[in-house]
This record gives structure tokens, sequence and C-alpha cells, in this order.
């Protein structure tokens, strides 16, 4: 089993794609935009206190305020109001080696777990927030008060001095060595969680993880101090180097981008956190665009449309509602007669298993997921489905639960939604006439490239000049013996380099300059 990462840079942020066997298996979208990330801490204003809701709403920047409700505080609410207030104050001094430690900072009684938000905050409070759900449709970031900063080892919580060790670290020798070495290690008036991934790890390598995420607290508060109303205190990592924080392992093949700056953040930060893995990560440099040369471009396509195909002849059909997902097991054109059809619909059905796991993660989709599997008569098969699944979620990051089929054939799984879910059009609209139906004749297209070609290499100038465009047209305008492109080179004594990209339409294409910047270029 291997495992490449795969980073696609474009003009707004980047296309992250995490392969599995050379099959595609989470697939992220990062814009520069997106400023409200998990794991993110701001200084919030309390904007309005509800106490029908026992909850309230933070101004963290967003164009909906935040919302906070009382059993996200944190029995520790009080002493981090204090801390942050002595803070901003200037009663506390954040300057020197240890700027946000803890040692010797008095706590707060915790408050009432089952108090109410009035006696907590009050309107025009400023406090630290943690977002623990980005914006989803209507609805603004969900906050937390009881903060924590995940490294790839640990991760560290402010506030507490408990040690809690990941449940799926299941040898109790080992657990008890991790207590042990975490204590010894352990500052003041942290608590720290044990990840899986710290299984079998030396004291070295988890006294770094955790030196790390104490200067990264302390260099929040040092910030704290001078910090405006909205403004990030600390943030989390990009989306790739934090799905490399989480999942990076001996298995990993290889990490590949086409860009050179964070071929560089990712190459130094594969040699903070496993320095003998820093080989595996690559510089693309070749003609072809990464996704279009692993065979991304035809995945995304062929795996987010409402219909997805098994193999065998199977299908999945996704539909998406507000309150839950729905996916219905086909059979497609699978032996249907009366003698075979529980083997058959157990035979889907395993299939269909492993397809609804990796879509789960692959659309990022979360709440309430039902699965509509073929029917089948004998319990042994239904367990065989039922373990399956829970056999392909394994690996998931995100809390889920998987429920035994019903007797109509039924799964009910339910999956920690931090995101909004992931949508791709798959549906290609067609490129000249944008949906209105009336389309000048597709077979002039070539002679519009040439056109705006002309004009670029005759009027404009242009030195060097690079054309993407859809592979049934590359193979129109360089095959052939003496090809389309040969012949302008001959016209202009200038070579045009033409890239196939399947991203784009039968009739679309993009010419772009030496600096590979897009040229907008004017009825010609």
């Amino acid at each position: 089993m291997s495992y490449e990462l795969l980073i696609n840079s474009t003009q707004d942020g980047s296309r992250i794609a995490l392969l599995k066997d050379k099959g595609l298996v989470e697939f992220h979208l990062e814009h520069d935009e997106n400023r409200f990330t998990v794991g993110d801490i701001y200084l919030g204003t309390v904007r309005k206190v509800s106490q029908g809701l026992n909850a309230a709403f933070i101004d963290i920047g967003y164009e909906k305020d935040g919302f906070l409700h009382y059993l996200d505080l944190g029995p520790r609410m009080r002493s981090l109001n204090k801390f942050s207030k002595l803070v901003q104050q200037g009663k506390l001094p954040v300057t020197g080696q240890q700027p946000g430690r803890l040692a010797n900072f008095q706590l707060e009684p915790e408050i009432d777990k089952h108090g109410k938000i009035t006696q907590v905050l009050s309107k025009n409070q400023q406090i630290l927030v943690q977002v623990v759900k980005e914006p989803i449709s209507t609805k603004g970031p969900r906050l937390s008060c009881e903060l924590s900063i995940a490294g790839r080892y640990l991760i560290l919580v402010p506030f507490s001095d408990s040690i809690n060790v990941s449940k799926k670290i299941s040898n109790a020798e080992e657990r008890n060595r991790l207590m042990r070495l975490i204590t010894s290690i352990k500052p003041e008036g942290f608590g720290v969680i044990i990840r899986t991934v710290a299984e079998g790890k030396d004291v070295a390598e988890l006294d770094r993880d955790l030196s790390e995420l104490v200067n990264k607290w302390d260099n929040g508060i040092k910030k704290l101090k001078t910090a405006k109303p909205r403004e990030k205190i600390i943030g989390e990592m990009n989306r790739a180097s934090s799905i490399l924080r989480d999942v990076l392992n001996e298995k990993f093949d290889a990490i590949i981008t086409d860009d050179e700056e964070m071929f560089s953040d990712i190459r130094d930060y594969i040699r903070t956190i496993a320095p003998d893995k820093q080989k595996i990560v690559k510089l693309h440099s070749g003609k072809v665009k990464p996704f279009e040369q692993y065979g991304i471009e035809k995945q995304l396509k062929s795996l987010f449309g409402q219909t997805v195909s098994l193999q065998g002849g199977g299908y999945l059909v996704i539909e998406h509602t507000e309150a839950l997902h729905v996916i219905d097991v086909n059979s497609g054109n699978k032996s249907n007669s009366a003698e075979d059809q529980e083997s058959t619909a157990l035979q889907v059905n395993m299939q269909a298993a492993k397809e609804v796991a990796r879509q789960l993660r692959l659309r990022d989709m979360g709440g309430i997921i039902v699965v509509d599997f073929i029917d089948m008569r004998k319990p042994d098969n239904k367990r065989k489905v039922y373990e399956a699944v829970k056999e392909e979620m394994k690996d998931e990051r995100s809390k889920f639960t998987v429920l035994p089929l019903t007797k109509f054939g039924l799964m009910q799984i339910t999956r920690q939604r931090v995101r909004p879910e992931l949508n791709i059009a798959t549906g290609e609209k067609c490129p000249t006439c944008n949906g209105t139906g009336k389309i000048s004749a597709s077979i002039l297209v070539s002679d519009d490239v040439e056109k705006h070609l002309d004009y670029l290499m005759t009027r404009q100038n242009e030195r060097t000049v690079k054309i993407a465009l859809h592979p049934y047209l590359y193979s129109y305008f360089t095959n052939g013996i003496i090809s389309r492109r040969m012949k302008w080179f001959m016209k202009y004594n200038r070579w045009v380099n033409l890239e196939q990209d399947s991203s784009l339409g039968v009739t679309e294409y993009r010419f772009y300059n030496g600096k590979d910047e897009v040229i907008d270029i004017p009825n010609a």
C-alpha cells in the first residue's frame, strides 16, 4: 500500500490530492481568501448573549458571528479570561524565554457545568476563542474556549494538568511508557493529549514536538498583548501541512508540488517532523501538469457526480438534502437470477462498502448518512457488509459512528463535519454559449485558435506563447508529418508550446505568456 500527496498551485490557492494506491481518497481546495480554518485561535468580541440558547455570538471578523455554546466554554473559562485580561493589561510579562508559561499562574475555580452563560460572559467582552467548525452554508463558524494546539505526536491543552492517551493505543505497557515520558517533560500548567502516531516514539521526538507547541503558544501570547479584536492570535498551518502532520507515515512514497515556494516550505516542514522522509518531497517540472499526468483530473470527473460506478457493473446514486445524505446501492447489469440473488447482492454490497467509505472521505461528507444497500436475507452477509464498512473507515481522521444494517437493509453513519462539504461540478457547461443552448459551429474552434495566435505573434509580438487546450484539440494541432504546429513554426519562426488539459471543455483554450500568466485576448 502506497500513499502520494499531490499539490497543484492555482491562481487563487491550491488543489491538494491524497492518493492511496494511485486512487484518489482525499481532495481539498484551499483558497487564499478562506481565512477561517479549524484550529485557528482569535481574539473575539461578544456581540450578543442569548439566555434561551445558553450561548453567545462572537465577532471574529466573519460576515456572520461565530456561535459559542455554554458547553463549549470549558471548565477553565474563568482562568482563560483572567489570563488574557492580565496579558492585555500588561500585568503579566510577555518577554523573555517563557512569555506564555503558566507555572506561576493562579487558576480560577472551574465553572458549573450546568450553569448559565450570563454568569460568565457579557456583551462587548473580549475573549480568546478557537474555530472548531468552519462556516457552513448560512451559518457562521462554531467556536470553543477549550483551547488546544495540535502537533504531530501531541496536542497541547493550556490551563490543564491532565495527560490522556489515544484510545487507539491499546497496549497497556506502551500507554504507561508514554504517560511516564510526557509526565517527565510536560511544563506545569499545560495538559497533553498523546496522539496515536506517538506509539513507539522515543522521548527526544516527543520532547521536540512538545517544545514546538509550547513555543507556538508563547508566540501567540506575545501577539495577544497588542492584538486588536478580530485578530488571529494563533493560526493553524495550511491544509497541505496539516494533512502531512496527521497522515505522514512510512507508507508515503512521494509528495509532489509544482510550486517552488510550497516545495521549499514542505521540505522544511518534513525536515522538522520526519527528517528521514525529506527525499520524498519532489518539485514537478514537467510540461504536463501534475494532476493531468497522474490522472487526477479524470478521477475528479468520474468520482464527484451524482452517480458513481463500481467495479463489476454496480453503481451508487448519491443525493444530498439539508438534513442528511442518502446513498443508494444498485446492482446495475449484474446477474439477478433467483438462485444467485443473495451472492450477487453480497458481492455488490461489499464493493459498495469500500466505495461508500471512500466517498465520505473524498467529499468530506458530514452529519447523518443513510446507505440503502441491496436487500440480503442472511444475517451473516449483513454482518460482513457492516464489518467491511468499519474496516474501510478505520483510517478516518474525523470522528464517526457506523450502525449495523436494519432489517430493511439501511445503514446509518454519522461523521463529524467541521468544514463545508466538497462539491465539484462534473457536468460541463458549454463554454461557447454558457448554457443558453445556442453556439457557433464547434468546427470553427481551430480557426479561432489560429486567429488569436496570429494576433499575438504579429500585432503583440509575443516572444513565448503557450496554449492549454483539450486533448482532442491538442491531437488536431500536433498529429501528422507536418502538423499545424509545425506550420506555425515555419510561419512565425517561433515554437508554440501546447499543453493538454482535460479539465477544459472541448472548445475551450487558454493562452499563456513566458511568465505563465493568462493572456486576455480582445476580439481580434
